[in-house]
């Protein structure tokens, strides 16, 4: 499983990243993260907000950063 963290680096973006490590460590799945600062990249994925969680290349929450059993929910 690809995660992608979009965001500029912000504490929301970092706060998203470990609530999704922590998600995705608790179902026991295997994932990789991947931080994309990149502005232009962001908007390429339709990303207007951030911070952002994509899964497999679809975009699961945008502006918000949910909590880990929220994200356990978008990761199943």
């Amino acid at each position: 499983m690809k995660l992608q963290i979009l965001g500029t680096g912000c504490p929301k973006c970092r706060k998203l990243a470990e609530n999704a490590e922590a998600a995705a460590k608790a179902l026991g799945v295997d994932y990789t993260v991947e931080k994309v600062t990149d502005l232009n990249a962001i908007m390429a994925m339709g990303v207007i907000m951030t911070p952002a969680l994509v899964v497999d290349g679809q975009v699961k929450a945008v502006g918000k950063v949910p909590d880990v059993e929220a994200i356990k929910g978008l990761l199943k």
